[in-house]
């Protein structure tokens, strides 16, 4: 039976394994093969690693259960490209991934030639329920290795000292829509910072229903007291304000890890925030002497004046939110504020794949903007919802055994597909982390 003709539940996960897959590949088109080799920071993973892996997911926790006969592409493929799944097998340090000049990248496409034609079959025998639930968990975990991809990309051309651009900031994706919506801005464009309030109350959080991760069950009863949630992120002119008034020197304003981290790292801007030449280097300097690295090459911080900040740490956001008076909300309350709105907003789908002046308006003309641009850090450390319970198997090395040291995120970013991102959606790193898409939302 031809797979254009499958019914049924399969229909629609074989629709979007086929277009998760497909996306994949064009993420990957304007990179050359010496591009899917870099792993320029120890949190990264080349390209090539993110295009094996992800097939790596389907081969192990499909195809070998469930589609009988099936022969494995390379039996090395099978650790080799494991990322940390120490119930199924062995695998290499992560740090080493940039050294596996074999298999080369021709090889790599070939794996996923073959097993996208196993999976082919595999429809064509109407899978079981358990094979189905595994394909759409496997879409989705590509998808965040889409994500993944394209911030390791965004690193390793910002080491490179050409500076390459993923794509050009005058390309093909919405060209004219960024020029008359503002890739570009002054601070005005962004719109005053106003806080919504939330009476508070008894409120109900996790995944209410559709495909979620085992991170956002069970759905369970949360106490808010009364809060406020700002209308939008903070900007990059806002954030050099904070640099400005000497953020980075007053450890009255970071948290202890996070005062460490600044000394031990010397940070005294945002990631990809590179100053000029001919700049005071003082640490007071304004807002002009700044460029900013993204995936459209390198801009000038004036042209992303009223962009949301991204790339900072959580303890970044921390300390911005004591310098003006606020905090960061939990991440109940951006569930509570979230749940229920359309996901609306720059994400993946724009063709932007950087922060943007865009906000999405309400019914009342107010304007409200929850998902896209950045991940937000969020006050919540990463922790099981009572009740808690991994998935079977080596697929509960998923998320479960990550729950210790990491700070909740929420509400996808420019390089988070439309369709991945929920109001239950729990993204988490280490407090540490820079090279995310993670802003600011302040909240009191």
């Amino acid at each position: 039976m031809s797979i254009t003709t499958i019914s049924g539940p399969g229909s629609a996960i074989l629709s979007r394994f086929n277009e998760v897959r497909r996306s994949t590949l064009a993420l990957s088109e304007p990179l050359s093969a010496e591009d899917m080799m870099v792993q320029s920071c120890p949190e990264a993973s080349p390209a090539k690693w993110h295009l094996a892996h992800t097939t790596w997911f389907f081969e192990s926790f499909v195809l070998r259960e469930f589609l009988p006969g099936y022969k494995v592409f390379n039996a090395d493929f099978s650790w080799l490209f494991n990322s940390y799944y120490e119930s199924f097998s062995a695998f290499p340090e992560k740090r080493l991934r940039s050294s596996f000049s074999r298999p080369g990248a021709d090889e790599v496409l070939r794996y996923r030639e073959h097993v996208d034609a196993a999976m082919e079959r595999l429809f064509e025998r109407e899978p079981v329920p358990e094979a189905l639930r595994r394909i759409e968990l496997g879409a989705n975990h590509e998808e965040q290795h889409q994500e993944l991809m394209l911030t390791d990309i965004l690193n390793a051309f910002f080491t490179n000292p050409l500076k390459p651009k993923y794509r050009d900031q005058r390309s093909e994706i919405r060209d004219r829509k960024d020029r008359d919506q503002g890739t570009k801005g002054t601070r005005d464009q962004a719109g005053p910072l106003a806080f919504r309030q939330f009476e508070g109350g008894l409120k109900e959080a996790g995944n209410a229903g559709g495909f979620c991760f085992d991170n956002e069950l069970p759905r369970h009863r949360v106490w808010l007291e009364p809060f406020a949630l700002a209308n939008r992120l903070i900007t990059c002119a806002e954030f050099a304000e904070f640099m400005a008034d000497g953020g980075y020197r007053k450890p009255e304003l970071w948290l202890s890890a996070g005062w460490d981290a600044v000394k031990a790292n010397g940070w005294r801007a945002p990631l990809y925030w590179t100053q000029g030449d001919g700049a005071e280097r003082n640490g007071s300097e304004g807002d002009r002497a700044w460029t900013v690295f993204t995936l459209r090459g390198e801009l000038s911080l004036d042209e992303l004046a009223a962009t949301p900040v991204s790339q900072v740490s959580f303890y970044e956001a921390d300390a911005y939110a004591r310098w003006a008076g606020r905090r960061l909300p939990t991440e109940f309350e951006w569930e509570a504020a979230a749940e229920g709105q359309p996901v609306e907003g720059n994400l993946l789908d724009s063709g932007r794949l950087m922060p943007s002046t865009n906000l999405v308006q309400n019914e009342s003309g107010t304007k409200y903007h929850y998902y896209g641009d950045c991940w937000v850090w969020t006050s919540s450390a990463y922790l099981g919802y009572p009740g808690f319970k991994p998935l079977d198997g080596a697929l509960g090395e998923y998320n479960g055994k990550f729950m210790s040291g990491q700070m909740v995120l929420r509400g996808g970013s420019s390089v988070t597909p439309a369709r991945h991102i929920r109001a239950s959606y729990r993204n988490f790193f280490s407090p540490e982390t820079r090279w995310q898409f993670s802003g600011i939302r302040l909240a009191t």
